[in-house]
């Protein structure tokens, strides 16, 4: 998957401010996941500079908004600078300055087609469990790094992270609410409908 010029220009700025933006293969698989769903309210985790929502925009209805929430202010500066060079008018997206944790209980019930989760491993099982509030019936979750760089499938990988995220995949593909699949490009795309 090539990447245009706002994109690579995303990519190289999440590498200055030190953050793994969203691989091209994870990022056509959130636009045909928007596209798909025709998403008009879309939730994403974890801004960063921006690659991902762009993916993410470029995917929905037209008339569609994306939430973004990002603890970091600069980095939501770059991705607000990112959206406008892509084309985006600033009404597209919605830019919220927080931890995911204080602002996802604000945000309303059954509301949305999408939601995005990039962030650490140690707050998918809080993201998972909003996700499954915030969602519509039908509407798809997608978390980014479910495979732990490789570390999921080695018995004898036992941090924090690569623990964590075993124990989401584990409760997401046990439980009656969600249809999940995991996509493997990036770093890993567990996805689920919700039911």
């Amino acid at each position: 998957m090539t990447e245009d010029l706002v994109l690579r220009t995303a990519r190289a700025l999440a590498h200055e401010v030190g953050l793994e933006a969203v691989t091209p293969g994870a990022g056509a698989a959130l636009r045909l996941l928007a596209a798909a769903g025709s998403a008009r309210a879309v939730v994403e985790i974890g801004t960063g500079t921006g690659v991902s929502g762009v993916w993410l925009l470029r995917g929905m209805r037209p008339d569609g908004v994306l939430t973004t929430i990002d603890g970091e202010i600069e980095h939501q500066r770059i991705a607000r600078r990112i959206f406008t060079e892509a084309g985006f008018p600033s009404g597209r997206s919605r830019i919220i300055t927080g931890r995911a944790l204080d602002v996802l209980p604000r945000l309303a019930d059954g509301a949305y087609d999408l939601v995005f989760v990039d962030t650490e491993a140690t707050g998918f099982a809080t993201c998972v469990e909003a996700a499954h509030r915030l969602l519509r019936p039908g509407g798809v979750l997608a978390l980014n790094g479910a495979l732990a760089d490789g570390r999921i499938a080695d018995p004898a990988a036992r941090d924090v992270e690569t623990v964590t995220t075993r124990e989401t995949i584990k409760a997401i593909r046990e439980s009656e609410y969600w249809i999940p699949a995991l996509l493997p490009v990036g770093h890993g795309l567990l996805t689920a409908v919700r039911s």
